[in-house]
């Protein structure tokens, strides 16, 4: 038996089972949201409904035919003001973006809509509280700079290694018959992690990387799904098969009687 340095989780108490059950839950859910912020900031860049390989590709690489402002407003923004008033600073940004027309009404839609987040004391988003600012972001679209990609590679490192650390953890009491499934399903997010991060750079050299980095995070969001619902399945309604669970008492260390 593979397994047999391993327990079972029909042999960890109720309450260890529990603590399992609660932690891999509500990491489940945070996942969940996770994949719902990656949708929500990343989806209709290139202008289509639903999330594309070309939507990562302008997130990393940019568009090269517009602004950063504009693929914001295309992108993770498009849901943050009017329609009328998203088309008409798109429109303004096609125009040039003359001051003279931002000093007319476009002032106050920015104003209004826009620096309540994107100001001066956020030093994680460009301030749009001025001409100046917004004019920076009129430049050319390259995607994401290196400094924010850096900032959020060492995010994503530590916190999907910490993850899929708690959920391997749990997973490694549940059997499968073949040893090199189990192995792969805890191998793979390891490994698909570094894939991705990587390939966030590489796509600002050569897009098709792109593929690379969505790939990677299916693996990713697979694998974790593999492990949970096994793990969640064998935890309270799964029995061991008779030949297994004697093999597993027959590899237990016996005890000398005194």
């Amino acid at each position: 038996m593979n397994q047999r340095f391993t327990l079972h989780f029909s042999h960890l108490p109720v309450v260890q089972r529990l603590l399992y059950t609660g932690a891999i839950g509500v990491l489940s859910f945070g996942y969940l949201f996770a994949m719902i912020y990656i949708f929500e900031s990343h989806h209709n860049r290139d202008g289509k409904p639903g999330l594309s390989v070309q939507d990562i590709v302008i997130a990393y690489s940019g568009s090269k035919t517009g602004t950063k402002l504009e693929a914001a407003l295309k992108g993770p923004m498009s849901g943050m003001l009017p329609a009328e008033e998203n088309v008409r600073i798109i429109a303004w940004l096609h125009e040039g973006a003359k001051q003279a027309a931002y000093d007319g009404d476009l002032k106050n839609i920015f104003n209004d809509r826009c620096i309540t987040c994107h100001n001066s004391r956020n030093p994680h988003l460009p301030s749009l509280e001025s001409y100046d600012g917004i004019k920076k972001m009129a430049a050319e679209d390259t995607g994401a700079d290196i400094f924010t990609l850096v900032r959020v590679s060492h995010i994503h490192l530590f916190g999907l290694t910490f993850i899929f650390f708690v959920v391997s953890m749990v997973f490694i009491h549940a059997y499968l018959r073949h040893e090199w499934l189990k192995i792969t399903l805890i191998v793979i997010p390891f490994v698909s992690i570094i894939f991705d991060i990587l390939s966030w750079y590489l796509t600002k050299v050569y897009q098709p990387f792109a593929w690379v980095v969505v790939g990677s995070g299916a693996l990713m969001g697979l694998s974790f799904a593999a492990q949970v619902l096994i793990s969640l399945y064998q935890m309270w309604f799964y029995k061991l098969p008779d030949e297994v669970q004697q093999q597993f008492y027959c590899a237990m260390p016996q005890r000398n009687p005194r």
